[in-house]
This record gives structure tokens, sequence and C-alpha cells, in this order.
């Protein structure tokens, strides 16, 4: 035989956006149409959330941050773009995967408690609900719900029903059911907004708890500067898109560490400039770049024309 041809090697593959992460938006979008008007609520979006992550989405009313959950919980479709949670495609999902995905997946909790729980049921029937649904077999579910009431701090309200309970402790008793089913993802949609600051408090603990002692990937959604200062990370959407990311070292229950405000830069390479930024420099339509040694310049187009 003859000398063996020597092959070029292959190039390295390119390792997929957010290969490593629980949570991967890529571009995503959601459109809604009503009979005369389209509203697209998510405009070319991007996210990644880590597993055992605890951050906060934050953004004005509109901006996109409950759309997102929704999407995020499996309730809501996304229109285009890539969507996965735990390995699980949102966008090509069928129906009886969606079912197990919210089963099992998964938890959600909603702003209204009147939404999350049922007013004739106990706090431990309530629990026991989704573990029945799940299948989970009878010997296992008093236990599993006594146990995560109990991790909640709201054993005492196991033979409860929700009006003989205190709105820190329906909150509570909702984060409860959503966890009962020992989901990867807990997604929490204005958790703290109807709660006075010291209940409120309380039931961020709640959600700190099923983070660090049951192992749920915690994002919530807040408009309570409190709470998104309580995080590691807080991720600030602006019309439909992310827009800048707040790391926080030092973070503790206590209180908040040393934060640094950071805008994002979707696979695109577009960035938002905050407003009060493009105001000081009357920025507007059309601005000038320049690439220095380590950093790029934006300034302002004096020749008029951006007007």
């Amino acid at each position: 035989m003859g000398p063996e041809l020597a092959l070029p090697a292959a190039a390295p593959r390119e390792a997929e956006f957010g290969h490593d992460a629980l949570i991967v938006c890529d571009n995503l979008v959601r459109i809604y149409q009503t009979e005369s008007v389209e509203v697209q609520a998510l405009q070319g979006l991007d996210l990644l959330v880590h597993e055992g992550e605890m951050v906060a989405l934050v953004g004005a009313s509109g901006s996109g941050k409950s759309t997102l959950l929704q999407v995020l919980a499996g309730v809501d479709a996304p229109t285009a773009g890539r969507a996965r949670v735990a390995g699980q495609d949102l966008v090509d999902m069928s129906r009886s995967d969606r079912v197990r995905y919210r089963r099992h997946v998964v938890g959600f909790v909603r702003q209204q408690s009147t939404q999350n729980l049922v007013p004739y049921l106990t706090a431990r029937q309530m629990v026991d609900l989704p573990l029945t649904i799940a299948g989970v077999p009878r010997k296992q579910r008093r236990g599993r719900a006594d146990g995560v009431l109990e991790t909640l701090e709201v054993a005492d309200c196991a033979d409860r029903r929700p009006h003989q309970m205190s709105g820190g402790q329906q909150q509570r008793v909702a984060l409860a059911v959503a966890l009962a089913n020992r989901p990867r993802v807990l997604l929490a949609d204005e958790p703290t907004g109807e709660l006075d600051t010291e209940t409120a408090a309380e039931v961020f603990t709640a959600l700190r708890t099923a983070n660090r002692e049951l192992g749920a990937t915690v994002v919530v959604v807040t408009h309570d500067v409190g709470v998104s200062g309580q995080v590691a990370r807080s991720i600030a959407i602006r019309d439909g898109r992310t827009s800048s990311e707040t790391l926080r070292d030092g973070t503790t229950g206590h209180g908040p560490g040393t934060a640094e405000e950071y805008a994002v830069m979707d696979r695109a390479g577009r960035v938002q400039v905050p407003r009060e930024f493009r105001e000081a420099l009357a920025l507007s339509r059309r601005v000038r770049l320049a690439l220095t040694a380590d950093h790029v310049e934006i300034r302002s187009d004096d020749r008029g024309g951006n007007a």
C-alpha cells in the first residue's frame, strides 16, 4: 500500500450559543395580533441563565418581561427565535410535551395570590394536588407536602385555607405548590408586588430558600428595587430586548453587595444606550463610532444630520 494521505484537521466546531446554560433565549420574538394592531412584545431577545442562579428581570410596564416569563413557563408560545429550558425546546414543543414540561420542569407563581391558590382547599391539599396529577404515590405525597411547607416556614398553615392566612403566608404556600414536584426552574411574576416591606422580605427569604436549599434555579420578575438589589444578577429589559445587566459582589440575605451595571450586546452586535446618556450627548438617529486601543467611542453627529 502507498503512503497514507494526511488529511487536514477539521476546524474546531463553534459551541452553540448557550450550550452550557439551563435557560437559553436566542433572538426570541413574540408577536400578538389583534383585529387591527400587531404588538411585538419581544423583539429578538437574548438571555442566558445558568443552573443554580437566582436572577431578577426588571423593566417598565410593557417592556416584555412578563411576556418572557409566560414563554419560559410554557404558558405562551414564541413566534420566532429559539427558547430552551433544561434541554426542552419551547418553540416546537407539542401540547403533550408542554403539559409534562409544566408539571415537572418549571414551577410558576403569579402576582395575585387568588390565581395561585384554591380557596376551598387547605395548604396541604393544594401542595398535594400537583403531586397527585404528576402520579406521585400516595405514601410519598404527605411527606413531601409537609416537608416543603416546613422548609418555607408555613407548616402551621398546613390545615388552613387561604382566607385563614396572611398575604405573606399565601405567597409562601403558593411557592410550596410551585415547588411540590421539585422543578429545576422556579418562575415568579412580581411575587412581592402586593405586600408590605416586611412581608415582602419574608417572601424573598422563601425564594432564596427555594434556590439554596431546594436546588431550584429562580427567575423573578419585579419592579421592586429592594428585591432586584438582593440578587447577584439583575437583567433590565427594555422594548422587548435585554438592555443591561447589573452584577453584584457580596450579595447576601441581609442586603446588596457592590453593584456594577453593564450594557448588553446581543448576538447581532446591538447595544441599547441608556436614555440619560442619549439625552446628555444629544444622540439620536445617527452617531459617530471610533475604535481606540481598548474601547469604542460614541459621539453625536455634529453635522446636524441626526435630528
